[in-house]
């Protein structure tokens, strides 16, 4: 008899022992933060977060100027294909508003294969290519024909990835490019985010490779510069109009206009006076 109390003790230590760390390995699975096995880290739960945070169909829906200035601090989105992702806040754009607009690619109101998305929903991209071999990203807006043409981005996250995606564009190898040299004028943004014809007509609110997030402490009127835009030669009055506006004393901007940044600032001074 003792010999059989023996081995039931035996038995019954082993059972307890060997239930205890199942039951904490549990409570460990749902209370850590950082595994890889934590809820937080799972893809649904990243999915989950972009969609909640993103900006929606009415937000894109307002009169191009508008959303020119709108974007302005707001964040632009670009999932790679092997999962990186790439986050740039917007610092300058231009606006072309329509068939009114001589510079604009639908002037006239003449509506193309090449240009058929700036016709399309607000949020809608137009991408074109330019000297056949950079590419230039659009995002449609109110009006018929109008869309915003974004031209700079201060990059946030991913840089890396940009260096990497700007190297493999240009032909022959030089320096290792700089922040700042990253996303500072239209070509080269399309480039450091992977921005193709293939993102032609694509929809910001519903795309799982691009979309926009809403920035933080955005900027005022007081902070932004509006000017002339780059690069549309002869077009009359058209190319004098404001119609370019970015993020003054902002490093990643593509081309900074000293005069009227001077202009601003003493019409400061006088309204302080």
């Amino acid at each position: 008899m003792p010999r059989k109390r023996k081995l039931l003790a035996q038995l019954s230590a082993l059972q307890s022992n060997s239930s205890f760390p199942q039951i904490n390995a549990l409570d460990n699975l749902n209370t850590t933060t950082g595994g890889d096995r934590s809820p937080k880290s799972s893809k649904y739960f990243v999915t989950e977060k972009k969609n909640s945070s993103q900006l929606e169909a009415d937000f894109f829906n307002q009169p191009c100027v508008s959303l020119a200035k709108s974007f302005l601090g707001q964040i632009l989105v670009r999932k790679l294909p092997d999962g990186r992702e790439l986050w740039g806040r917007i610092v300058e754009t231009e606006a072309y508003l329509g068939g009114e607009d001589e510079a604009s690619h639908s002037k006239g109101g003449k509506q193309t294969q090449r240009n058929a998305a700036m016709f399309m929903k607000p949020g809608t991209l137009y991408v074109y290519q330019i000297y056949g071999i950079y590419f230039c990203v659009n995002v449609s807006s109110q009006g018929e024909g109008a869309a915003v043409l974004l031209r700079s981005l201060e990059p946030l996250q991913g840089l890396d990835a940009m260096r990497e995606l700007r190297s493999t564009s240009r032909k022959a190898p030089t320096k290792l490019l700089k922040d700042w040299q990253l996303c500072n004028g239209p070509s080269r943004l399309c480039q450091a985010f992977g921005i193709d014809k293939a993102f032609d007509q694509r929809d910001l609110t519903q795309d799982t490779d691009i979309w926009m997030v809403p920035g933080q402490d955005l900027p005022g009127e007081q902070d932004v510069v509006a000017t002339t835009r780059i690069g549309i030669g002869n077009r009359g009055e058209w190319a004098q109009k404001p119609l370019r506006f970015y993020l003054r004393g902002n490093k990643f901007v593509s081309v900074v206009d000293k005069k009227t940044e001077r202009e601003m600032a003493a019409r400061g001074h006088l309204s302080c006076s």
